[in-house]
């Protein structure tokens, strides 16, 4: 039982923290969608995507070996290995933040990206800098610390967006530059407050501690590269085939599915750290399936009511000119929530450091994605991109549901699956085509979807409340 008490309260915690932050970019939507322009909106996107596709480059994947090779660590005893391991992820970063400098030289051929090549390098340096201090102090079970960065870094985030935007007026350079400049000082901050100066040396840089990571590590550049593609490819097809504008549109609907992928972040950063130091062999197959149970039923019930809610929630947290944004909504929701199952059976492969298994699945899924947005966009636009998006997400769950059997054999609930998947489905129909009596139906299908998932979470989160108060 402490297993599953250690994750539910490692979950609140960074629960706690990443949803007081992210409502704060919610509600400050409106503004950001009053002041920059679909246009607008639609070249910010792509530059901070370009920069999310440079990132893993820059750092080779080096911010996931840090932290899974920390999680291997011990006690005091073992201070001297995480110097190693910090001092050797940083040295890489180092490295890689000079190269990125050359590498962008290239985006001068692109129009689109005139007068913003330094601000690319910058977000690509700043972010690795800030992910792996973040990463560090998450992997020596500084929980907290780890919550309260985040909420620091959102909060800059968008103090600086409003600085920029509404003060100086920057419009697309100040959206991105606000997240560069708190990446920045969240790390500088990060230093001191944790203390990591004191784990970075250069003595400590070890040769055959950074080739264990860099075999740990390496492959995650094309996988982290192969899931941007799958959700960022399409961005670059609907601007080259509908314009900046339509992709503004696109982009301001993947918001929404933000709010789910939001709970799928959280927990996965708790599971991590649980799958590594609490999953026992012995009890392993059985904590698997516990947890992907009730873990797939939160998934799919906060879909369905994000599908029912898509143009209430448009309309709020949107401008009026980015409202028919909304159509996009569901078949996106249905995609983040695969997304969200291929997380989950991702942690198999990152607790049997099987990275090779994690990159050559991604990859899959990249290139269904690719196929089916030259595909489907030039025929029907950003719907075609949801739906090349949605594809090729169930393709690499079914992929690795097959796979990961060979490592962890869990049960996966395939029944469960398809019954939420066949409902999402058909509220989603339902939504977009606007049947007769449509809110009705809504209403009914989250009904269903509360009473179909719920009760086993409702059951599974009173045996542990039970379990700690009879303990106390």
């Amino acid at each position: 039982m402490s297993k599953y008490k250690r994750l539910l309260s490692n979950t609140v915690i960074l629960g706690t923290g990443t949803f007081a932050s992210k409502v704060l970019v919610f509600l400050l939507m409106p503004l950001y969608t009053s002041i920059l322009t679909t246009e607008q909106f639609g070249v910010a996107d792509i530059l901070t995507q370009t920069a999310n596709l440079l990132i893993p480059l820059a750092s080779v994947g080096i911010c996931d070996g840090m932290f899974r090779f920390v999680l291997d660590t011990g006690g005091a005893e073992d201070t001297e290995a995480r110097k190693r391991i910090f001092s050797s992820g940083v040295l890489v970063l180092a490295v890689g933040g000079a190269a990125t400098l050359g590498v962008v030289q290239i985006l001068r051929a692109f129009e689109v990206f005139k007068g913003y090549i330094l601000l690319v390098a910058a977000y690509v340096l700043c972010s690795n800098l800030h992910s792996a201090a973040a990463n560090f102090i998450r992997a020596e079970g500084k929980t907290t610390m780890f919550a309260v960065q985040g909420i620091v870094n959102t909060v800059l985030t968008i103090a600086l967006n409003v600085l920029f935007l509404v003060v100086f007026e920057m419009g697309t350079l100040g959206y991105v530059l606000s997240v560069v400049v708190a990446d920045l000082c969240v790390t500088i901050g990060l230093f001191f407050a944790a203390r990591l100066y004191r784990a970075l040396s250069v003595r400590s840089v070890n040769k055959s501690t950074l080739k264990e990571m860099l075999k740990f590590s390496i492959p995650y550049i094309p996988t982290t590269m192969m899931w941007l593609i799958t959700s960022a490819s399409d961005r670059y097809i609907v601007t080259a085939y509908c314009g900046s504008a339509e992709n503004g549109l696109y982009a301001a609907a993947y918001k929404l599915p933000t709010l789910l992928t939001l709970v799928c972040g959280v927990f996965i950063e708790a599971w991590q750290f649980s799958v590594v130091k609490d999953a026992d062999e012995s009890e392993r197959e059985g904590f698997f399936s516990a947890v992907f149970k009730n873990y797939m039923g939160i998934i799919f019930m906060g879909a369905s009511l994000i599908i029912a809610g898509s143009k209430i929630f448009t309309s709020i947290l949107l401008a009026d000119s980015y409202y028919e944004s909304w159509q996009y909504v569901p078949v996106l929701v249905i995609s983040t929530a695969f997304s969200a199952l291929v997380s989950f059976l991702g942690s198999v492969y990152f607790l049997e450091k099987k990275s090779v298994m994690s990159m050559a699945t991604s990859m899959a899924g990249a290139a269904i994605n690719v196929i089916l947005n030259f595909a489907l966009i030039p025929k029907r636009g950003a719907m075609g991109a949801a739906v090349a998006t949605l594809i090729s997400y169930a393709a690499v769950y079914a992929i690795r549901a097959y796979d990961t059997k060979f490592y962890v054999r869990f049960k996966l609930h395939t029944p469960k699956v398809i019954i939420n998947t066949t409902v999402l489905i058909l509220q989603s129909v339902v939504m977009i085509g606007e049947i007769p009596y449509w809110k009705y139906v809504q209403v009914a299908i989250v009904a269903f979807m509360l009473v179909f998932n719920g009760k086993d979470i409702f059951m599974a989160l009173r045996s542990v409340f039970r379990k700690i108060i009879k303990k106390s």
